[in-house]
C-alpha cells in the first residue's frame, strides 16, 4: 500500500497545463508556430526564449483565447478538465485573469490611461461584488505584496504618474489580484533598467513561491531566463529548435542557434581619433515647477538634473546610464532644447540656449535624437518614404532629389528600397528603429542622441544596430550620446560612460577603466546586475 504522502507528491508531479501539438497558421497556410509540446507543473517556471517573430508571444495568447479569429489554431491545451483550444469567448473570459493571468511587454500601453491605480487594479474585483472598502484594502495589500511604498498614495495616481518600474509592478498586482494558478509575463523587464530588471524577476520569483503559481516566462534573452527558469523552450520562426532543463540548456546547447542566442559579444567600441569638441555642456541643469493653490502658482521646484559639464567630441560616443529616473532622458530633451534648462549647450561653437526657436530651427539638423520606442514616433499613417523625407520639406529640393536622398538613408541603414512603400505596422522592431535612425541621418547631421534604442529589442537585433551604429560613425565621423541601461551595449560602441543616479552626475570614467575599477558602489552594482 502507498500512503497519502505518495499520493500528493503524485498529485504535485501532475502537469496543470499541457500542450500538445500547438500549430498556428495565418490565413495564406503559413507556420506561425509548429507543433509546440510543453508540460507545466505547480509553481514551476517554463521560459520561453526566442527572437522576435519566433511565436513565443503568439503561443501565449492562443491560450487566452485572444488570437484574431481569422488564424487557423490546432492542437490541444489541457488546464482545469478543459481543453483552452476549443473554448468559447466567454468560457475563455472565465479563464483569464481568474485562472491564468499575464503581464504584457509594455505597461504604457496595457494600462488604462484614463483610469487610477485603484481602478485599475481592482477593477475586476469591483466586478465581482467585492464592496469598495474591501476593494481598496486588497488593491493596498497587492501594491505592499509588489513592493511599491507608500502605497495608499498612489491610489489616485494615474499610469503617467508612475515611474516605469512602478507602472510595471501596477501591472503585475493586477495580474495578481485574482489569485491565477498560472501567471504569463511576457517580457516583463524589457524596457527596465538592470537593477529594476533584476528586482522585478526578484519579485515574481518570490510571489510565485509565496502562492505556488506555475509561471510561463517569454524573454528574448536566454541569460536573462537563466536564474529564473526550470525548463526552457527555445523557438526560431515558430519551430522549438531544443527544449529542456535550464542547466541543460545553457551548459551544453545543441542547435547552432541556441549558441548563438548564448553569445554576448558586441564587439569593441572605436578607437577615438580626434580631439576637436562638437558639443560641451557648462553647468546644465533642469528644474520643473511645481505649481499650487487658487492661481496655480510656482511653490518649489523638482531638480531634474543637477549642474553637470561634459565634453562631447567629434566622432566620439558617450553613454549615458543609470536607473529609471536617474535624469537621462531629461539630460537628452534638454541638450535637444525640447526642455528648458539653465547652463550652456554649446555646439560647434554656439551656445543653443541664449537662441530662439526661431534662430534655432536652422541649427537643428546638427542635431537629431532617435527615440526609445520607433513604433509611437513613426507616423502610422506615413510610408517610410514619407517619415524619412520630413525632414527635408524645409529645404525646397526637387522631388527626384529628395527621392534619391530618401533611398541613399535606407541603404545607409542596411535596408532595401523597396521599402519606401511601407508603412510602420509592416516592420519588424530593429526594421523600424532603422527607420527612425534613416530619419535622422538624411539630414546629416553631427551629433545624434539615441535614448534606449535598443531596450526593446531581441539581442541579435541589438547586435546588428550596434554593429550599424559603429559603421556609419566610423563612415561619418558621427558623434553620439547614447542612453541605455544595458551596459554592455554601452561598453560595444561608448569611449566614455557617464552614470547618473538621482539626478547628478556619480561617475564619469573611459569605458575600459569603468568596467575594470568602477569608483561608486551603485556603478558596481549596475555592472554586477548586467553580467547575468
Amino acid at each position: 500500500m502507498h500512503s497519502i504522502q505518495d499520493d500528493n507528491n503524485l498529485i504535485q508531479t501532475q502537469p496543470c497545463l499541457k500542450v500538445e501539438g500547438l500549430h498556428i497558421e495565418n490565413e495564406q497556410g503559413q507556420a506561425l508556430v509548429q507543433q509546440l509540446d510543453f508540460e507545466l507543473k505547480q509553481g514551476e517556471t517554463l521560459a520561453i526564449v526566442g527572437e522576435s517573430g519566433s511565436g513565443k508571444s503568439i503561443s501565449s495568447l492562443a491560450l487566452l483565447g485572444l488570437l484574431p479569429q481569422y488564424l487557423n489554431i490546432q492542437g490541444h491545451a489541457f488546464f482545469d478538465g478543459q481543453d483552452l483550444l476549443t473554448l468559447n469567448q466567454t468560457q475563455s473570459r472565465q479563464i483569464r485573469g481568474q485562472k491564468i493571468a499575464m503581464i504584457f511587454q509594455e505597461p504604457m500601453t496595457a494600462l488604462n490611461p484614463l483610469h487610477r491605480v485603484e481602478k485599475i487594479i481592482g477593477e475586476m474585483l469591483i466586478l465581482r461584488g467585492w464592496s469598495k472598502q474591501r476593494v481598496r484594502e486588497r488593491v493596498i495589500e497587492l501594491l505592499n505584496d509588489v513592493g511599491i511604498p507608500e502605497p495608499e498614495t498612489k491610489l489616485r495616481r494615474y499610469p503617467h504618474e508612475l515611474s516605469g518600474g512602478q507602472r510595471q509592478r501596477v501591472m503585475i498586482a493586477m495580474a495578481l489580484a485574482q489569485e491565477p494558478e498560472i501567471l504569463i509575463a511576457d517580457e516583463p523587464t524589457t524596457a527596465l533598467d538592470v537593477t529594476l530588471q533584476a528586482q522585478i524577476l526578484n519579485l515574481l520569483k518570490t510571489l510565485q513561491q509565496k502562492r505556488k503559481m506555475a509561471m510561463i516566462l517569454i524573454s528574448h534573452d536566454l541569460n536573462l531566463v537563466k536564474r529564473y527558469a526550470n525548463q526552457v523552450i527555445v523557438m526560431n520562426k515558430g519551430a522549438v529548435e531544443e527544449k529542456g532543463q535550464v542547466e541543460e540548456i545553457f551548459n551544453s546547447p545543441k542547435s547552432a542557434y541556441t549558441q548563438h542566442l548564448l553569445n554576448h559579444d558586441f564587439g569593441q567600441a572605436l578607437t577615438l581619433q580626434s580631439d576637436q569638441p562638437l558639443l560641451q555642456l557648462e553647468q546644465l541643469s533642469v528644474k520643473f515647477p511645481i505649481k499650487k493653490g487658487l492661481f496655480n502658482r510656482v511653490q518649489d521646484y523638482v531638480v531634474a538634473l543637477e549642474a553637470m559639464n561634459l565634453c562631447l567630441n567629434q566622432g566620439e560616443s558617450i553613454g549615458i546610464v543609470g536607473e529609471s529616473g536617474s535624469g537621462k532622458s531629461t539630460l537628452a530633451l534638454a541638450v535637444t532644447r525640447l526642455i528648458e534648462s539653465d547652463g550652456k549647450i554649446v555646439l560647434l561653437g554656439t551656445n543653443l540656449n541664449e537662441l530662439r526657436e526661431t534662430q534655432l530651427r536652422s541649427l537643428r539638423t546638427n542635431f537629431q535624437i532617435v527615440f526609445q520606442d520607433p513604433f509611437s514616433s513613426l507616423n502610422p499613417r506615413m510610408t517610410v518614404a514619407q517619415i524619412i523625407g520630413e525632414g527635408l520639406v524645409l529645404k525646397q529640393l526637387q522631388r527626384a532629389d529628395i527621392d534619391t536622398l530618401i533611398e541613399d538613408a535606407l541603404l545607409k541603414v542596411e535596408l532595401p528600397i523597396e521599402f519606401k512603400h511601407r508603412y510602420a505596422h509592416e516592420l519588424s522592431g530593429g526594421q523600424r528603429q532603422r527607420i527612425a535612425l534613416a530619419r535622422a541621418l538624411i539630414l546629416k547631421p553631427k551629433l545624434i542622441i539615441l535614448d534606449e534604442p535598443t531596450s526593446a529589442l531581441d539581442r541579435t537585433t541589438q547586435r546588428s544596430i550596434v554593429q550599424l551604429l559603429r559603421r556609419l560613425q566610423q563612415e561619418q565621423q558621427l558623434s553620439y550620446l547614447f542612453i541605455s541601461h544595458d551596459l554592455q551595449v554601452v561598453r560595444a560602441l561608448c569611449q566614455k560612460v557617464l552614470v547618473l543616479r538621482h539626478a547628478k552626475v556619480f561617475e564619469y570614467q573611459i569605458t575600459e577603466q569603468l568596467f575594470l575599477s568602477p569608483k561608486s558602489d551603485y556603478t558596481r552594482q549596475l555592472i554586477a546586475a548586467s553580467q547575468y
